[in-house]
């Protein structure tokens, strides 16, 4: 069944939209997988975002972790950046080649990126292993995080209420249940196999978020790859159910090209006989042009095809060709061409000397 893609940067709901999707399309009895970072990475790790190596095995982590999903039975929502275009573009691959539909949702936040929210005390938190470098200063923001709280504030909208009071007015230790609105949907619950909840909210200090801002690919509907696209600013905007229903289930799927699917099976031999008879091509030729003058026909034994001889070959030139020949054949193997096999590398050299 088709793939989800969340796009955006941090604090721009994708999560919450995520679990809104979700549950509108449990309701309906589907089977719903949603792959984030901390399903692969076992907790919300903002540092991982740091270190290029550190996000280049996130983000094969989270492939894979689609690409175990993806079937044409179950839904697969993944929630992460994803702002790298070309990753989407591979996301859009395994869904070809699936051959099951996919739709980007491009989550923006109306007044830009968010400073994020503030962490206290961080030194009580050895678990997390946050980057000492990463610690928010004391006088973000314009007031001192409360210490000993132990507690990572959730990224909210500005001016929200959490139970009908400002969020200034939270008390600093409540329970998950408690910070929860009575009509706001709970918690991601990541893939099947995965037990682990989210213990703290990632966070993205003010130097991260301006570096991902800075290098960010927004999605364009132009591309094939970020089709059909449904760009979501703010929270109060409705998620458009009906469009992403009638995008992934009534969309056909992109038919698989060469890059996608799986190669025609042939018999053990065909290489085998493929270099053995290439082979006896070059040899023959090599053999024939020694008593040959330029305009010559050369016709070789076991063909039909005749080669005009114009000047000298050299092994070189000769064997760079049959190589070409082999990788190209080797592409659209097929068991009938075996007695061709002469005939055809015979023409291909007729084509390329000339």
């Amino acid at each position: 069944m088709p793939l989800v893609v969340f796009c955006g940067l941090p604090y721009s709901g994708k999560s919450r939209r995520a679990e809104e999707l979700r549950r509108a399309l449990a309701a309906e009895g589907r089977v719903v997988y949603v792959v984030d970072d901390a399903a692969v990475l076992g907790t919300e790790d903002a540092t991982v975002y740091a270190d290029s190596a550190h996000e280049k095995a996130l983000r094969g982590a989270l492939r894979a972790s689609v690409e175990r999903r993806l079937s044409r039975q179950d839904v697969v929502i993944l929630d992460s950046l994803n702002y790298i275009k070309g990753f989407r573009y591979e996301l859009y691959c395994l869904a070809r080649a699936a051959r099951t539909p996919l739709c980007v949702v491009y989550c923006v936040q109306p007044s830009g990126p968010r400073r994020g929210p503030q962490v206290a005390g961080a030194e009580e938190m050895g678990g997390r292993k946050v980057d000492v470098s990463w610690q928010p200063r004391t006088e973000q923001g314009g007031r001192p995080p409360e210490a000993g709280t132990g507690i990572v504030r959730e990224p909210q909208a500005a001016g929200s209420e959490v139970n009908g009071r400002p969020r200034a007015e939270i008390p600093k230790k409540l329970e998950p249940e408690e910070t929860r609105a009575p009509n706001s949907p709970a918690p991601v619950i990541p893939e099947s196999e995965k037990s682990s909840e989210h213990t703290f909210s990632a966070f993205y200090p003010p130097e991260l978020l301006e570096a991902l801002t800075l290098r960010f690919e927004p999605p364009d509907s132009r591309n094939r790859w970020d089709r059909p696209l449904f760009t979501l600013v703010g929270l109060e905007e409705p998620l458009p159910l009906a469009e992403i229903r009638a995008a992934l289930f009534e969309n056909r799927a992109p038919p698989p090209h060469q890059a996608t699917q799986s190669q025609p099976l042939a018999s053990g031999s065909f290489l085998h006989q493929l270099d053995q008879v290439t082979s006896q091509v070059l040899a023959r030729l090599m053999e024939a042009q020694k008593s040959a003058v330029p305009g010559d026909l050369l016709t070789l034994p076991g063909t039909t095809e005749r080669l005009r001889f114009t000047r000298p070959f050299t092994m070189a030139e000769l064997s760079r060709l049959r190589r070409q020949f082999i990788s190209y054949t080797k592409m659209h193997p097929n068991n009938e061409n075996l007695p061709q096999l002469a005939h055809m590398f015979l023409q291909y050299l007729s084509q390329s000397l000339h």
